[in-house]
């Protein structure tokens, strides 16, 4: 993944090419050269691609990943507050911890909206058991309660149920 500071060094290259264009624009007209309207085109989008480059090398595009952490997938999200991810049934309590720390650091945006009563982001980990033969139950195994007002939440709550995890099938290896 880029860094900030690669897509500055790209930004000054592609400033540099933006400049080349405009003189050959300015230059097509002085000439009457027929392909003038072209380099302002041409100038134009290079100064759209500059533009760009300079706003990525502002913000920070990296993810934090979180130690221990095991896939997981999105299967509720209210855009507010609620969200439901799941998880495999051969998941242990501290890849719980660790995926729900994840999961709450990656579903975090600013455009989740609350009300003044709850403005805490819930996520909710479960996943399917099958107790018999074509019946399928969801078993939520924990919890996570972050902060949507703020990136940094030092008050996140994680809850783990470990009475959910005796009712994992257990696996034989």
């Amino acid at each position: 993944m880029l860094t900030p500071a690669e897509f500055l060094k790209y930004t000054q290259w592609s400033g540099i090419a933006t400049l080349v264009f405009a003189v050959l624009a300015i230059a097509g007209f002085v000439f009457k050269w027929g392909i003038r309207f072209r380099l302002v085109g041409s100038t134009g989008f290079m100064v759209v691609l500059t533009g760009g480059l300079f706003a990525l090398s502002l913000a920070p595009l990296s993810r934090t990943v979180i130690p221990g952490a095991v896939r997981y997938s999105r299967v509720y999200d209210n855009g507010g507050t609620q969200v439901v991810i799941t998880t495999s049934p051969q998941i242990t309590p501290s890849e719980l911890e660790a995926t729900l720390r994840q999961a709450a650091s990656d579903l975090y945006s600013y455009g989740r909206f609350g009300t003044q009563a709850e403005n805490q982001l819930t996520i909710r980990a479960r996943t399917i058991i099958h107790p018999e033969p074509e019946i399928s139950v969801p078993l939520y195994l924990g919890q996570v309660k972050r902060s949507l007002s703020s990136r940094e939440d030092s008050q996140m709550t994680i809850e783990i149920y470990q009475d959910k995890f005796a009712q994992l099938p257990q696996t034989t290896s």
